[in-house]
């Protein structure tokens, strides 16, 4: 095991860049009700810098979505009656995921047969660079045995109860009392990126192990893991390596958060100052 310390960076921008050479990501998010994960998912995607940003979500969210930030397109997607996306939009999903250098799925999008039979083709994508967060997850739990035929590049970002329940979908032996050791295992057992959220956020690929110092207990508010989400994909997109992203985005995230606290207070922080406050974090981080 290495323990990590650095932070990695981003290339400075060409002065003769254009917005396809940011990266192109696409979050697949949302059902009725949870209109504002996607959401937020996108603008802090766009926020973290990726060039094109487009958020697949179920026809009838769609509108409040695209309303919420008009900076990313969107794709509508067929829904099932109650609201979340449904089986016929797989070939769209798969279209968008062959099309994008990065896929985010799971913030705000609920648990089904269809859901799981979707992540399923998902992970069979080859070299497809993909995070899944939140229902995603929940929905992953739900899949027997995924590690053994997975071609996907994976990003897992449970909090602590997602991450039992992985646990206990994939191995028989108890969970170990130390986080550490949770995201180690896990990822040595599925040969994916970790991101065992939590205070002192633990990022590991089974072998190197970074933990964040960033962040604040204001950050425990709805939605922050979406932005988690959006901010990780971008880096994606924009070149960095799966662990990398991952170190990154943790760390400008808590980052982010941590001005947020000291602009608006750790009780009244929001998840939308985090958002608006990215900026300042890569700024600061320089």
């Amino acid at each position: 095991m290495q323990i990590v310390d650095t932070i990695p960076g981003l290339e400075p921008r060409a002065i003769d860049g254009h917005k396809g050479d940011y990266g192109k990501v696409c979050i697949i998010a949302g059902s009725v009700g949870m209109s504002g994960a996607a959401a937020l998912a996108g603008r802090a995607a766009l926020r973290a810098g990726a060039g094109l940003v487009r958020v697949a979500t179920p026809k009838s969210v769609l509108p409040i979505v695209a309303a919420i930030e008009p900076s990313f397109t969107t794709i509508a997607l067929p829904e099932d009656g109650d609201g979340r996306i449904s089986a016929k939009a797989i070939h769209a999903v798969l279209e968008a995921a062959g099309q994008n250098d990065a896929v985010a799925f799971g913030p705000g999008i609920g648990t089904s047969g269809a859901l799981r039979s979707m992540l399923e083709q998902l992970l069979d994508q080859e070299n497809l660079r993909l995070v899944i967060d939140a229902d995603g997850l929940n929905n992953l739990a739900g899949l027997k045995n995924w590690p053994a035929g997975l071609k996907a590049k994976l990003i897992l970002t449970p909090h602590p109860g997602e991450m039992k329940r992985l646990w206990s979908s994939l191995l028989r032996e108890e969970l170990p009392d130390k986080r550490q050791q949770q995201a180690l295992q896990l990822a040595q057992r599925t040969n994916t990126i970790v991101v065992l959220k939590g205070a002192g956020t633990v990022v590991t690929d089974g072998e190197k192990v970074y933990i964040n110092k960033t962040g604040n207990p204001g950050m425990a508010t709805a939605g922050s893991g979406d932005v988690l989400t959006g901010v990780i994909t971008a880096l994606l997109g924009q070149g960095l390596s799966n662990f990398d992203a991952a170190v990154l985005g943790v760390y400008i995230h808590g980052l982010a958060g941590d001005i947020a606290a000291e602009k608006f207070g750790r009780v009244s922080l929001i998840t939308t100052d985090i958002i608006d406050l990215l900026p300042g974090a890569f700024l600061k981080d320089r």
